[in-house]
């Protein structure tokens, strides 16, 4: 919804970042451009405007950067973050950790009207913006949309491309999704990353304790049982149980199509949006959803482990979360470090996520209680470096769809971004910038 008075199509907020200055660098490659869609005008804004004109020279060297403007805000000054949000239509947000530094953004924009996108994976995050922000964006028209990165896109659209290939009659019943990473390299991980995992940690009793109830979708067939440690021969990965926000608004997309089963409807829908609308998601079917880190090497699986519960027992007291922190590179033998990865790791980094299916050749034999699944269907979707590369990618995306289409988009509200762009030509325009969504393999199942 456009803010009255408004001066920038789209405003990043906290743009001198690890990922803030990545995220700067797409979105200008679509700024002033002949495709009479994308941005006419952008800003940048954090704390230190000094630090932000060194990131602008730095996203367009080695040519000089454009007259871009830079806006002082900042997310321990609410009036300054009010302003920022009175003067765009759209604001995306890279300052992290969310919990810490997230809900005034969010708070800003739901009582200005502002549109709002960001990168986290934090769970609690999400789930209190939720809770306290969803009623206040429905009635000022404010649409807030967390996750719009690697977490959790590639899972939202991946599941949803993967669900949509059981036709006919056939019906999945659980989906596992396997997380695996490629690179020439040592992969390095980012130091916010990092820190966002210990501080979940601490966030989990609150999370029990105030998570949202939902609506759980009829899936067919038994629940599947848990493993720890799964090996999957036809994609040759070892894989064990990836605690990460993925599943959880998979979930809640399945939860929200459970009461909306034609989607949401728009600020201003057309009769053709409509009907494309309620032909893409009759065609999605509810399964079991659960993602894995995977690897070929079941040596790895077991580092994967041991690196899991050091950050699960250290980071349930204080002075752990405080060891963790100040050790990062120690504790995580090397993983993760303070520095973050350099631009040659960032290069030479891919990802895929392979969605294994299994199900029902026919919803009758789905009926008939314990009956094993006889279908299996293998999804992937493909990437570059996910936190540089492929957050900065689905994040322009994102905002160009909601600067386009908004009249197509909901009106307001708290909701995961596979609910919002899950039938927008999102996937597509993904595949027009590096990634890929492809179907490995359909096959009968021997009983």
């Amino acid at each position: 919804m456009a803010v009255s008075g408004t001066t920038f199509d789209v405003v990043i907020l906290g743009a001198s970042g690890f990922t803030g200055k990545h995220v700067l660098k797409e979105a200008l490659k679509f700024l002033n451009t002949p495709l009479s869609l994308n941005f006419n005008s952008i800003a940048i804004a954090g704390r230190d405007p000094s630090k932000l004109a060194q990131t602008l020279q730095w996203a367009t060297q080695p040519n000089p950067p454009p007259q871009i403007p830079i806006i002082a805000a900042d997310t321990a000054d609410p009036l300054s973050l009010r302003t920022l949000c009175r003067q765009t239509r759209l604001l995306l947000n890279c300052v992290g950790p969310f919990r810490r530094h997230g809900e005034p953004v969010v708070a800003a924009c739901a009582e200005t009207g502002c549109d709002y996108l960001d990168i986290t994976g934090e769970s609690e995050f999400m789930e209190r913006v939720e809770r306290k922000y969803h009623e206040k964006a429905i009635k000022n028209g404010s649409l807030l949309v967390s996750a719009c990165g690697f977490d959790s896109v590639p899972a939202e659209l991946g599941f949803l491309f993967h669900s949509r290939q059981w036709v006919d009659r056939s019906v999945p019943n659980r989906v596992e999704s396997y997380l695996s990473l490629e690179s020439e390299k040592r992969i390095v991980g980012n130091y916010g990353t990092f820190e966002s995992a210990v501080m979940a940690v601490a966030d989990l009793k609150e999370m029990k304790r105030s998570r949202i109830t939902r609506v759980s979708p009829v899936i067919p067939g038994p629940p599947p049982k848990g493993k720890t440690i799964e090996h999957q021969k036809k994609i040759g990965l070892w894989g064990v149980t990836l605690p990460s926000a993925d599943a959880t608004l998979v979930g809640k997309t399945l939860s929200i199509l459970t009461k909306n089963p034609h989607g949401l409807p728009g600020l201003n829908d057309s009769a053709e949006t409509v009907e494309k609308r309620k032909a893409f998601w009759s065609s999605v079917k509810p399964a079991h959803f659960g993602v894995k880190l995977g690897s070929k090497s079941l040596l790895h699986m077991f580092g994967f482990i041991m690196i899991g519960m050091i950050i699960g027992l250290l980071g349930s007291t204080s002075f752990g979360r405080w060891l963790l922190l100040k050790y990062p590179s120690i504790f995580t033998l090397g993983g993760f470090s303070k520095k973050g990865p350099s631009e040659e790791e960032i290069a030479s980094t891919s990802f895929k996520m392979w969605f294994v299916g299994h199900g029902y050749s026919n919803e009758s034999l789905a009926a008939q209680g314990n009956t094993k699944p006889d279908m299996e269907i293998i999804t992937r979707v493909m990437g570059p470096e996910m936190g540089y590369v492929t957050t900065p990618i689905i994040l322009i995306q994102c905002a160009l769809i909601l600067h386009s289409q908004r009249n197509n988009l909901p009106k307001g509200g708290v909701y995961p971004p596979g609910i919002v762009f899950g039938a927008t030509d999102l996937r597509e325009r993904l595949q027009q910038n590096g990634m890929s969504f492809d179907v490995i393999l359909k096959s009968t199942l021997s009983c």
